[in-house]
């Protein structure tokens, strides 16, 4: 069980260190949308090779379901192209932070969307959660009111697109293999990126040998090792244990921008930061209990 646990935690780990050197790209020249694109290609490209060497396509496909979850992975490239943005804007612990309420905006969404009606738990939540967050984007620091709005909506707007992303996540393709289907969503998430950034990706002059380094070394700590980390140990130990773990990437996130690019963490940063986490691993500990005894009261 604990290798299970580190595989998954490493998985959530190494998302968290893609932004902050994503940002030390666009220092080199590079934009968003050259880094996202060839990350997501090159993703794509790596995911298809372990999809063939598996034989996975020698199964009968349906070819519907398989455009349907290339159209879902456009949502995974429009939130990543808006993250990746963002940071140009702001602080990539406050673009973190923002990205973070996807938590909250997720059960509102199925609420809207499915009509699952929230719970109070859930609404006790997402408060703590929105509270958690003014602490950790040292909202209340009025020398950080000039933080630019622009890189804030974009923040948000790339929380709504991927909830959106999970939705899909969720409710399609769940027959299909799980290397399968992360091919086909990376494949449309390339495929937007690419036409939201048509004309300045292919007329750059950036398209060097600089920018293939970033993408491959982006592609494989975000698209390719937490895929494998996932797939290996989450069915081993759990949903609601890997809905916990999950949340590592939020320190992850912050820890490298500090480390890595010299920003700023304060104390009440953390305190923001631990209530956030603290909050989303009571959501999904009380989530996978009421699950438990769904299941036990089966027949």
């Amino acid at each position: 069980m604990t290798k299970y646990i580190i595989i998954v935690a490493l998985g959530a780990i190494s998302y968290g260190t893609l932004t902050s050197f994503a940002k030390i790209a666009y220092g080199q020249g590079y934009t968003a949308g050259e880094i996202t694109f060839v990350q997501a290609a090159i993703g794509a490209i790596i995911l298809w090779s372990v999809v063939l060497f598996k034989s996975v396509k020698n199964r009968s496909l349906k070819l519907v379901g398989n455009w349907k979850l290339i159209l879902a992975g456009t949502s995974m490239g429009f939130s990543a192209f808006s993250f990746y943005l963002s940071v140009k804007y702001i602080p990539v612990s406050l673009a973190i932070v923002l990205l973070m309420q996807v938590s909250w905006i997720s059960n509102l969404a199925e609420w809207l969307v499915f009509k699952k009606r929230l719970s109070k738990l859930q609404i006790i939540a997402s408060v703590i959660i929105v509270f958690g967050t003014v602490l950790a984007g040292n909202l209340l620091n009025v020398n950080n009111l000039n933080f630019s709005v622009t890189g804030i909506l974009l923040a948000l707007s790339s929380a709504f697109l991927y909830t959106i992303y999970v939705l899909f996540m969720s409710k399609l393709g769940n027959e299909t293999p799980m290397f399968e289907k992360s091919a086909l969503m990376t494949t449309g998430s390339a495929m937007m990126i690419l036409l939201i950034n048509f004309q300045s990706i292919t007329t750059s002059a950036h398209l060097d040998i600089g920018l293939l380094k970033w993408g491959i070394f982006l592609a494989f700590f975000g698209t390719v090792i937490p895929p494998i980390c996932f797939t290996i140990g989450m069915p081993k130990i759990g949903a609601g244990l890997s809905s916990i773990l999950l949340t590592l990437e939020l320190p992850a996130v912050v820890f490298c921008a500090h480390i890595i690019l010299g920003e700023h963490i304060t104390f009440l940063q953390i305190i923001g930061i631990a209530i956030m986490i603290g909050s989303i691993i009571w959501l999904n500990l009380v989530k996978a209990k009421k699950e438990n005894k769904t299941v036990e009261l089966i027949p």
